[in-house]
């Protein structure tokens, strides 16, 4: 299937998803599992968020994570220090990568806002190298904006 059809279908999936409640956890919970289980090569699906100016481990799918992550650090905290998407082709040559799953080779992390400010994180791993392109980016950014306007 082709990613944009693909993205297109998880993304109505997850506006159906999302008005079926509006308890956060809930929402970000099965966010996760339906991106888990429609994408291909990837190891990780998940979310952390914002508590204490710090980015604590939310709802997700794979392997156990990194509980806390300091704004700066690693990829998940560098994109909110940057309050930017990072779409990162080798986490191995990344400055800071935090090892959570020595597996994952790739990464892409996509700030989440509300009311304008950073409340949390999309993250998603694969072990394939260069696994995300500028197809998933734009996807995921589509899928974002869903989660952040139902939050």
């Amino acid at each position: 299937m082709k990613k944009q059809l693909q993205y297109t279908r998880i993304n109505q999936q997850l506006q159906n998803l999302l008005s079926a409640t509006s308890y956060q956890i809930t929402q970000l919970a099965n966010a996760s599992a339906l991106l888990a289980q429609s994408l291909e090569d990837i190891n990780w699906a998940g979310f952390y968020l914002m508590e204490d100016g710090k980015l604590i481990l939310g709802p997700f799918q794979g392997k156990v994570a990194c509980m806390e992550i300091k704004i700066g650090s690693g990829v998940c905290g560098t994109a909110v220090a940057r309050d930017e998407i990072m779409l990162v082709k080798d986490v191995h040559q990344f400055p800071g990568h935090i090892a959570c799953d020595s597996a994952s080779n790739s990464e892409i992390v996509l700030p989440i806002h509300k009311n304008g400010h950073i409340i949390g994180v999309l993250d998603i791993d694969s072990p394939i190298l260069a696994r995300f392109d500028e197809t998933d980016r734009e996807g995921l950014s589509e899928f974002v904006r869903i989660l952040e306007e139902k939050l």
